[in-house]
């Protein structure tokens, strides 16, 4: 599998975040996108997710599938928000996300062990610490597959031991033939992986 972005362009608010971007990522390849504030990182990854729209260029997947018709619906997209009901319990979320996305890949109590959240499924997701409801959030990503991840700044809020246990995650994924785009302002702990800066044109890159 590839993901293939060509010419890519994006405007926000009348005016133009960024252009001329191009750049493919294979099965288990990690792209890292960095840059200031404002850059246009979001936009890019929620473009790419189908999320917003681009003002020009185009994102394709190769080969598209019966499974995987878009990109879009290959992917998880993990953004700054955690996408999770406060009212509702850790298992009911997960629960809920699991049966909106499709065939369970781990159960819930397994995602939660591997986040290191085990016997607290219980709990209202409300009442976790920030680094506690950052790692529900992670396991989300697990309880169905999509090949391709999209990571907004994915371990603000975490601790170091959580950063460690998110990165092992991330290579887990990699090595199953999944595919990781991450804007990060701080490094990931992952190894192989491209990098691109956010406002320096034109951009183009192939993992």
């Amino acid at each position: 599998m590839r993901i293939t972005a060509s010419d890519l362009g994006a405007d926000r608010g009348g005016e133009r975040i960024f252009s001329d971007l191009s750049f493919s990522v294979s099965d288990g390849g990690c792209l890292l996108v960095t840059g200031p504030n404002g850059s246009g990182k979001s936009t890019l990854l929620r473009a790419i997710g189908g999320l917003l729209p681009l003002s020009e260029g185009a994102i394709a997947l190769e080969p598209a599938s019966e499974t995987w018709p878009t990109v879009a619906s290959a992917c998880h997209y993990l953004g700054h928000h955690n996408g999770l009901k406060q009212a509702l319990s850790v298992e009911e979320n997960l629960r809920f996300w699991r049966d909106f996305s499709g065939e369970e890949r781990e159960s819930v109590e397994d995602a939660l062990d591997q986040v290191g959240l085990y016997g607290l499924g219980h709990l209202p997701f409300g009442v976790l610490s920030t680094g506690q409801r950052r790692r529900v959030a992670i396991a989300r990503l697990l309880v169905t597959w999509r090949p391709i991840w999209l990571l907004d700044e994915p371990t603000a809020g975490l601790d170091a031991r959580s950063e460690t246990r998110f990165a092992g995650l991330m290579e887990a994924h990699r090595e199953a033939g999944g595919i990781i785009i991450a804007a990060t302002h701080w490094p990931l702990g992952l190894a192989d992986v491209q990098e691109f800066v956010m406002g320096e044109m034109p951009m183009d890159a192939v993992v």
